[in-house]
């Protein structure tokens, strides 16, 4: 991989914003490598038991778990990719990244899987091991005040891919990710944060915490896969 998809669908102009450990993160793995990080979530999910079904069916794709626990050990791999769009045969090749989120809840073991392309649109996010959720994202650098450097990515279209067609929310009802990205230099990890709200609703899902992470040798895949 020679440029990431953050790379191919950011001004580069922005991305001289971020901080210069989160150039590592979000810039490209070479061939023969992985990045793999290791922390701590403070948070993970929601306490609103009545969202629980419905996040159940999306724990089924390894997308979000029905869940609420605090002080949750987790693993983060990211593996350079390539991914094609199914609703579109023949379409090319999209260089990917390829995220797994290994949480380990006191109910045992979860891994969540997205993969990260650069689309003529823009930056893309699809959810799941089938890619059936996926979500245009902006990208936004803050060069000064207390995030400067962070990386924040708010989702402005949110599409559902099912029997070969996908169907794209109205913003009035489509739900929202925000999700940031900052390196605490005082303590040497970077900070995630990630919240899914809905209109109406408000906050559905979330996780935060804290993780070290770094670009290493491929000795092989993590996480039970």
């Amino acid at each position: 991989m020679t440029r990431s998809p953050y790379q191919l669908s950011t001004p580069p102009d922005v991305l001289t914003c971020l901080h210069p450990r989160l150039r590592t993160y979000f810039g490209p793995i070479p061939p023969g490598h992985v990045g793999r990080g290791e922390g701590v979530f403070d948070v993970v999910g929601t306490p609103r038991r009545w969202l629980w079904p419905l996040l159940a069916w999306f724990a089924r794709d390894a997308v979000m778990f029905p869940i609420w626990e605090r002080d949750v050990p987790f693993t983060v791999e990211n593996r350079p990719a390539r991914v094609r769009r199914r609703s579109t045969p023949g379409q090319e090749e999209r260089v990917a990244v390829r995220a797994y989120r290994t949480f380990r809840f006191r109910s045992g073991t979860r891994t969540m899987v997205d993969a990260i392309t650069a689309e003529p649109e823009g930056l893309v996010d699809h959810l799941g091991h089938r890619g059936r959720v996926s979500a245009l994202l902006r990208t936004e650098v803050d060069a000064h005040g207390p995030d400067a450097g962070a990386l924040r990515l708010v989702s402005t279209r949110v599409t559902f891919r099912a029997l070969g067609r996908e169907l794209r929310l109205p913003a009035l009802i489509a739900p929202r990710v925000t999700l940031v990205e900052r390196f605490d230099d005082d303590a040497d990890r970077q900070r995630v944060s990630l919240v899914l709200t809905a209109p109406l609703i408000g906050t559905l899902y979330r996780y935060e915490g804290a993780f070290r992470y770094a670009v290493v040798p491929d000795t092989g895949p993590e996480g039970g896969r």
